[in-house]
């Protein structure tokens, strides 16, 4: 044997197995979808008016009132919603969505160099990024939770609005995604084990 032919058959000894298409499927399907949930926290979070009861609309950042002319005046001063603990209460509710977002950015950028980096530490990788993708969920999840709390006195299942439903998807979608990556890593892992037995 040659020099050139011993050096080819080491170098595909250590090659990695190639991935089924099914795999890849799945794995662009789970970032496609953190993709798709990362757009639509960030809606959410830019408008952030989440509730409409009684002529008012309760928001991240404004509080809004509707009146007799069907004109919305908004103002940047939540102590005049006149809801104890509103004012305080959605500055870290802010911060956890808001940081969730940039959480599931880091998370989807890991996701996508996994995949196009098929090097020696793609699964850590994968691993690390959907991690971070529910760590995004559990803050997402918290702000939504906690602002539904704050308002509970003026909660109504009609008076939640596009923008909080944006976020209450987004928060699922962080969760399954989440779940799924680490999932498809440990049976792709158990799979190349056995492949070397």
């Amino acid at each position: 044997m040659t020099a050139i032919g011993a050096q080819v058959q080491q170098l595909l000894a250590h090659r990695r197995p190639q991935k089924s298409f099914f795999e890849t499927l799945i794995r662009s399907l789970i970032i496609l979808c953190v993709a798709i949930a990362v757009v639509l926290s960030s809606i959410s979070i830019c408008d952030g008016r989440w509730l409409f009861a009684r002529g008012q609309l309760f928001g991240l950042w404004h509080f809004c009132t509707l009146g007799n002319d069907s004109v919305l005046r908004c103002v940047t001063d939540l102590r005049l919603a006149q809801v104890e603990g509103l004012s305080v209460g959605v500055i870290p509710i802010r911060s956890m969505v808001s940081f969730a977002v940039v959480v599931a950015i880091f998370g989807l950028e890991l996701l996508m160099v996994s995949q196009v980096c098929d090097d020696a530490n793609a699964r850590r990788k994968w691993a690390m990024g959907s991690v971070l993708i529910l760590v995004s969920f559990l803050l997402s999840a918290t702000g939504v939770l906690s602002f539904s709390i704050l308002v509970k006195d003026h909660l109504t299942f009609t008076g939640f609005t596009l923008t909080y439903w944006c976020e209450f998807i987004a928060a699922f979608l962080f969760f399954l995604n989440g779940i799924s990556g680490l999932h498809i890593n440990s049976l792709t892992h158990l799979r190349s084990g056995v492949g070397k037995i």
